[in-house]
């Protein structure tokens, strides 16, 4: 039998349980360094530093590569660098690998526009854009909920929020279960939330299978790129998401 390779898996801390669920049954050896979901709102060149700085800190002579718990991310993964290879999901972002495809991302999302998604994870490890000093929308300007109160009171409050965060696009809440962990609060709390907004409610069965073979090193062209030393990824703006240059 093959010995184990050692990854160091660098992840959005929304698919955390999953991740580690993944690592704890795989057949590698895997190190996590999770990374705050607020990366994914300060700007694609402000997160790729960041993630290149996560990078540049890992002992590269310990790993036989280095894992992505992301995917493109508003281009946030572009241009990323290494002395080992990077691996990364061929995926938009979390949700496909909350899904577990692309393919079954693409399909939900084609089949029900304005819908916005929810996990585990987006609960537990998510926060507003208005609590990062360092986000595109803290830098448009725009406050949070309880300044417009004070201001222009509750009413005027719920209309700038809702069209301001361009929530008025939304119809509809989905939680994606990705069994990882029972939960039955989240999938509550969900529901009341698009109750609460006058929005559709869906639960989502999703799957790790993409995050599990991620881990387990089985990366097949179709759904993953490999950023071998001396590359870097770009977007390939096709079914493909990403490619090596």
């Amino acid at each position: 039998m093959a010995k184990p390779h050692r990854y160091m898996l660098i992840a959005c801390a929304v698919v955390y349980r999953e991740c580690y669920h993944c690592a704890a049954i795989c057949r590698n050896v895997i190190d996590i360094r999770l990374c705050d979901k607020g990366l994914h709102d300060i700007g694609a060149s402000k997160m790729c530093s960041k993630l290149q700085a996560e990078i540049d800190a890992v002992d590269c002579s310990r790993y036989n590569a280095i894992l992505l718990g992301y995917g493109l991310c508003n281009n946030g993964t572009i241009g990323l660098r290494a002395p080992i290879p990077i691996v990364i999901p061929r995926a938009h972002d979390c949700i496909t690998l909350l899904m577990g495809s692309k393919e079954r991302y693409r399909q939900y999302f084609d089949s029900n526009p304005g819908t916005y998604f929810w996990s585990s994870g987006w609960i537990e490890r998510g926060s507003s854009s208005l609590d990062n000093e360092e986000s595109t929308i803290s830098a448009m300007g725009i406050r949070s909920y309880d300044e417009y109160v004070k201001e222009y009171g509750e009413e005027t409050a719920k209309y700038l929020m809702e069209t301001l965060g361009q929530m008025k696009h939304y119809t509809k809440l989905a939680y994606i279960d990705t069994h990882v962990g029972d939960l039955p609060e989240y999938k509550a709390d969900a529901r009341q939330q698009a109750i609460g907004k006058g929005w559709k409610h869906e639960e989502i069965s999703g799957s790790t299978e993409l995050l599990m073979r991620l881990v387990n090193g089985e990366w097949n062209d179709y759904d993953f790129v490999v950023i071998e030393p001396g590359h870097t990824t770009t977007p390939s703006y096709n079914d493909g998401i990403f490619k090596s240059v």
